[in-house]
């Protein structure tokens, strides 16, 4: 019975190391499998001999045989600086284990980025390492980042705003240009919503929600807004948006073209002048010699007719006088007149004017109220000239005041070197898309105007190196402000 159960033992204990071997045998197999068909490469060495074993890509990465791979030294490959494979194998000695990445020279010239991974103690006693090849992740890193560093120095130097946002309209980025045009820092802007920024600059909502369907319904949009700014400033602004410019960020770019739309008004209102000024010269000869001949023959006639026909006689006079006025108006813009400039007293001037004008004031039931600050310097001017500029502006307040009321003028000295003069109505104010358009000709505010009149101001306050800027509101009246230099230039 002893016998027969220590045979039993003895074949339990064969079949246990029999299926070890088989274990052991089909682990090797696995791992043998493993090692070829690894998409990495991997290499067993040993100090002594160099690599004893390469898988496939190995030699693939190495552009080599196995054999030609055998014996040969890792370090034989090192095309980094030996400071740099120094430290790794410093590293290495030290924790057991490395990962870091080199350059490597391979036999037919080529260089390769491989990274890799090297452990002292492998499963069969040799020395393993597996390497990759992140060349080409390399190569788009740098393409990557080469990119990013042109966009950045594109984005920083760009004369135009540009902000960076995302779908949720929150601002990731924005460029010096755009810090300067929204007069604000770089840290209030980033994170805050493009769409409470744009609000803040009194951007209209009608203007903001059409930007907002354009961006949902197209890669592209673009447009014209308007900002204002604390001080009252409005500046008109180009806006352009592309969507989805990079990970998932969109970009706007905003242009100030608020110059621009004055230049070109400028050159539109100087064409205007042009073609008017050819058209006076032309044709004003050609009325007076008739309306001299008019004028004439109705003074004969008012001599010689005996019946009492006075009434149609002062209109036909008063309407040949209108007409005259009319061409005296044209001329003005058809050629420069003759301008001798004067140091003058532009108190005692619109003082002047305003005793001209009190007889017409008093018929519509309206009076003056003139503020003067004390010292008001004097100014270089065309005395005559100016007091038509007073004239016209007075006139047109007198004209819309139906009811009666006061017509303000204030005078005082401005900004160092300036003197401003302001004439207020009370009266019905004008519309904004018509107030841009003061100063063009034949156009009027009144049924019977010709708009020259304006016109005419306009031109010999800019002769006077001047500006003009009108504000009114709808109901509340308007105010001229008058801006002219102390001395000319």
């Amino acid at each position: 019975m002893q016998i027969k159960s220590a045979e039993n033992e003895i074949a339990a204990m064969k079949k246990d190391e029999l299926l070890v071997h088989q274990e052991a045998q089909k682990n090797e197999e696995f791992y043998r499998d493993l090692f070829i068909e690894a998409l990495d490469g991997i290499v067993f060495w040993t100090v002594e001999d160099g690599i004893i074993e390469a898988n496939e890509s190995a030699c693939k990465i190495f552009e080599s045989s196995e054999s030609e791979l055998k014996h040969k030294k890792i370090e034989d490959f090192v095309f980094s600086h030996p400071t740099n494979y120094n430290r790794i194998l410093q590293e290495l000695y030290q924790k057991g284990s490395v990962r870091d990445e080199l350059v490597f020279l391979m036999p037919n010239g080529q260089k390769k980025i491989l990274e890799f991974t090297t452990k002292l103690h492998s499963a069969n006693g040799h020395r393993m390492t597996i390497f990759r090849n992140v060349t080409e992740r390399y190569e788009m890193e740098q393409e990557l980042r080469e990119s990013e560093r042109k966009f950045r120095s594109i984005f920083e130097g760009a004369v135009e705003g540009l902000i960076l946002w995302n779908d949720e309209f929150e601002i990731i980025d924005v460029n010096p240009s755009g810090v300067k045009l929204f007069h604000a820092n770089k840290e209030e802007i980033i994170g805050q919503s493009l769409l409470s920024l744009l609000a803040r600059r009194n951007v209209k909502a009608d203007d903001m929600s059409k930007h907002v369907d354009l961006f949902k319904s197209k890669e592209h949009s673009s447009g014209v807004i308007t900002f204002v700014r604390e001080t009252g400033e409005r500046l008109h602004v180009e806006y352009s948006t592309k969507k989805n410019v990079f990970s998932n960020l969109n970009i706007s770019s905003f242009k100030d073209i608020t110059e621009k739309l004055q230049i070109e008004e400028h050159l539109r209102k100087s064409d205007t002048l042009s073609v008017i000024g050819q058209l006076a010269a032309g044709i004003a000869h050609e009325i007076r010699n008739p309306m001299t001949a008019l004028k004439g023959f109705i003074q004969l006639l008012e001599d010689t007719i005996k019946e009492d026909h006075s009434m149609y006689f002062d209109v036909i006079k008063n309407e040949l006088n209108r007409i005259d006025s009319i061409i005296n108006e044209f001329l003005v813009l058809a050629k420069p007149q003759a301008m001798k400039y004067l140091e003058k007293d532009i108190a005692q001037l619109m003082k002047e004017t305003i005793e001209l004008l009190k007889p017409q004031a008093v018929l519509h039931n309206i009076q003056f109220q003139l503020e003067l600050e004390n010292d008001i310097p004097f100014i270089y001017c065309e005395p005559n000239q100016l007091k038509k500029v007073f004239i016209n502006i007075i006139k047109n307040a007198i004209e819309v005041m139906s009811s009666g009321g006061f017509i303000r003028i204030a005078i005082r000295k401005d900004n160092g070197d300036q003197v401003l003069v302001s004439i207020q109505d009370e009266g019905e104010g004008i519309e904004p898309e018509r107030l841009r358009r003061l100063g063009e000709p034949f156009f009027t505010t009144k049924e019977k105007g010709t708009g020259l009149g304006l016109m005419v101001s306009y031109k010999i306050i800019n002769e006077h190196q001047g500006h003009i800027e009108v504000e009114s509101e709808k109901g509340k009246g308007t105010v001229f402000h008058i801006k002219l230099p102390i001395k000319r230039v």
